[in-house]
């Protein structure tokens, strides 16, 4: 065992877990999951950072564990890790979404 743990999988991974870059540099924790779950991928992580959330492809994760993450990328690169806006933040998204359910209840 490692000290951060024995590697565990993506699924299993709890909010609130440090992450960290290659070079040992605290980026934040964990805020979500991304995944495919019909295919069963795993796409990234969002990271909730002091500066807002950012999201981190799956290429760049490279170790997750019981206390942590380790990513691919040192602490340079993750100054660069896009931010994360979501699709629940899209107003325009949840209007189409409202929608389509009145449109179901309707029955068109």
């Amino acid at each position: 065992m490692d000290d951060d743990g024995h590697q565990i999988g993506y699924l299993a991974l709890p909010k609130g877990t440090p992450v960290h870059t290659s070079d040992g540099a605290l980026v934040g924790t964990v805020a979500k999951v991304q995944d495919n779950a019909r295919e069963h991928i795993f796409d990234g992580i969002v990271v909730k950072t002091p500066d807002g959330a950012v999201f981190v492809d799956a290429p760049e994760v490279a170790r997750i564990t019981e206390r942590r993450v380790t990513l691919s990328i040192d602490a340079a690169e993750a100054r660069h890790l896009p931010v994360h806006r979501g699709l629940r933040g899209s107003l325009e998204i949840r209007a189409k979404r409202a929608g389509r359910r009145w449109q179901r209840r309707l029955g068109r």
